[in-house]
């Protein structure tokens, strides 16, 4: 390095001496500026271009186009199998629902809750009754869970407070913040009546001091619809939780049932006209993505280290050969963002893949961390496809508005997202209380993006139509002023900025001005791919200049 920087130093100091460039143009070095010009010409080539320049065979632009292909058909056929399964669970938690909460309703409004002690009692006992006589009632292939020979149990838990004296009359109260937890457990196998069964199975709650009441219990059932599709049926443990939370001691207790899932593969198993295999080619196919990504990623990885270098090497050089500095927006012109979205894409494709493979051999079962990977990556994997039609000069012009806008539109939005949190803190905090869709800060967040899109405007204003009369003047002031300044004057500063980069960078193009000294300096070169002066320049493993080896 302090070699190079004497070189540098002793070459700028001869320039300054000669007091005249005519170096740069005439003699040897008139040949390494332009070698170096063709070099990086050749860089910023598509892959068309580069073809017909040297004549290779482009080999990663075609690996790309059949990653579309069979990621996206590896994501088709996972999305059909997760959706019977999510489908499946969808439909079990409905039906505990209806075979569990006494006279439930699919088109109830507002959360299943009670009021009374008696409804409380009856509903506990209505769903330990439904428990026991499950298989005499229900139409699907629902069974009791069995351990060691056993069937598990079901369990009623109450939680409440350890000691307390609550006289609301007098408004006195004395209480112990410590909390109890007090269960009992009835096996399926118990043999009960509906006259004997408040008698057999006798609790009391006491309400003043009781926080909620929790019933477990654990069903297994098969999902068959797969069977349909060629694939294995796979056993299912429904772990469900009937909850009654009164916490809020308001006198309303909300009912809720709640169900953790456990997938795997049954026992033992018999489908006619199937083998008792897995399906190797699903398999196959899944290893053969997970190899043609990590190809990928190991191509593109090279070309961004490529890059990187080849950045540095034209910093030196324009160092060198011109003493200026070369701009950070330049440097940013060698790393290629389309590699990075593709290494990122290839990345999450193989994780997803692992996992998808660990799901049809009933090893695993995240089944949403297994969709959220391969959904990205094929989202990726198709806005890569912007990139090949930037290889018309027609299409380029949208990855270069894209691309020039970015940063100022980071800016904008950074400005613009003080003021959009001002106003949600003030609209939870003020409105939340008497209105729906500001109850929470995600809620007020997800509101007033609606607002912005012009959604769900009215119903939003009707909301607040039977408040106090303060509340109600706030909301308004509140709504319109933020509808004014965000639609009026944000959305349209938002579209301004990008239409005046699309006006800029159309300009440009027509002119055709290069933006910036990058371009320029390319730009001098007139060797067209086709000229044949390509054919026989190898790429270096070192830099250009002879100052300069010490960076090989």
């Amino acid at each position: 390095m302090e070699d190079c920087e004497q070189l540098l130093a002793a070459r700028s100091e001869e320039r300054r001496l000669n007091g005249h460039c005519s170096a740069h143009t005439q003699g040897p070095e008139s040949k390494v500026v332009q070698d170096f010009r063709r070099r990086l010409k050749y860089f910023f080539m598509n892959p068309c271009e580069k073809y017909r320049a040297r004549g290779r065979k482009p080999w990663k632009l075609m690996l790309q186009i059949l990653k579309i292909a069979i990621i996206t058909i590896q994501l088709v056929s996972f999305g059909l199998s997760n959706e019977m399964m999510v489908t499946f669970k969808d439909e079990n938690l409905m039906t505990f629902k209806h075979l569990f909460l006494k006279g439930y309703k699919d088109h109830r409004l507002g959360r299943y809750a009670l009021y009374t002690k008696a409804e409380v009692y009856d509903h506990i006992y209505f769903v330990i009754n439904k428990y026991i006589h499950l298989q005499n009632l229900t139409v699907g292939n629902l069974a009791y869970e069995m351990v060691d020979g056993k069937y598990t149990p079901l369990s009623v838990c109450q939680e409440f407070y350890r000691n307390s004296s609550i006289d609301p009359g007098n408004e006195t109260f004395d209480i112990d913040p410590h909390i109890d937890k007090d269960c009992f457990s009835i096996y399926p196998m118990q043999l009960f009546d509906n006259s004997s069964l408040q008698t057999d199975v006798n609790f009391s709650f006491d309400f003043k001091r009781l926080l909620s009441v929790s019933i477990y219990f654990t069903l297994k059932t098969i999902n068959l619809q797969t069977v349909r599709h060629h694939e294995l049926p796979d056993c299912y443990d429904f772990h469900i939780m009937i909850l009654f939370d009164n916490c809020a001691h308001s006198g309303k207790i909300t009912v809720d049932v709640e169900n953790d899932v456990r997938i795997y593969e049954c026992r033992d198993w018999n489908v006619e006209g199937t083998s008792d295999k897995i399906d190797y080619l699903l398999l196959l196919f899944d290893s053969v993505v997970i190899l043609a990504c990590l190809t990928s990623l190991i191509l593109c990885m090279r070309s961004v280290i490529n890059g990187i270098q080849l950045q540095f090497e034209f910093s030196i050089f324009f160092h060198a050969y011109y003493n200026k500095i070369v701009t950070w927006s330049d440097r940013m012109e060698f790393v290629n963002g389309w590699y990075i979205l593709i290494i990122v894409s290839d990345t999450l494709t193989i994780a997803g893949s692992a996992l998808k493979i660990g799901i049809q051999t009933k090893y695993l079962t995240n089944y949403d961390v297994c969709s959220i990977l391969l959904g990205t990556a094929t989202m990726l994997v198709w806005v890569g496809v912007i990139r090949y039609l930037g290889f018309f000069k027609k299409y380029n012009i949208l990855i270069l508005t894209l691309r020039a806008a970015f940063p100022n539109v980071i800016r904008f939005c950074c400005c613009a997202a003080m003021i959009y949190l001002g106003y949600c803190f003030c609209g939870w905090i003020v409105l939340g209380p008497y209105h729906d869709k500001f109850r929470t800060l995600d809620k007020v967040t997800e509101c007033l993006f609606s607002l912005i899109n012009g959604d769900d405007m009215y119903a939003t204003f009707l909301n607040m139509r039977d408040k106090s009369y303060m509340v109600w003047l706030f909301s308004r002031l509140y709504l319109y002023s933020f509808i004014s300044l965000f639609i009026y004057m944000v959305l349209s500063l938002f579209i301004g900025l990008i239409t005046d980069t699309y006006e800029t960078i159309k300009h440009h193009q027509k002119e055709k001005e290069p933006v910036s000294q990058l371009q320029a300096f390319i730009a001098e070169c007139s060797d067209q791919p086709e000229s044949g002066r390509y054919q026989t320049d190898e790429e270096p493993t070192s830099c250009c200049l002879p100052s300069c080896c010490c960076f090989g």
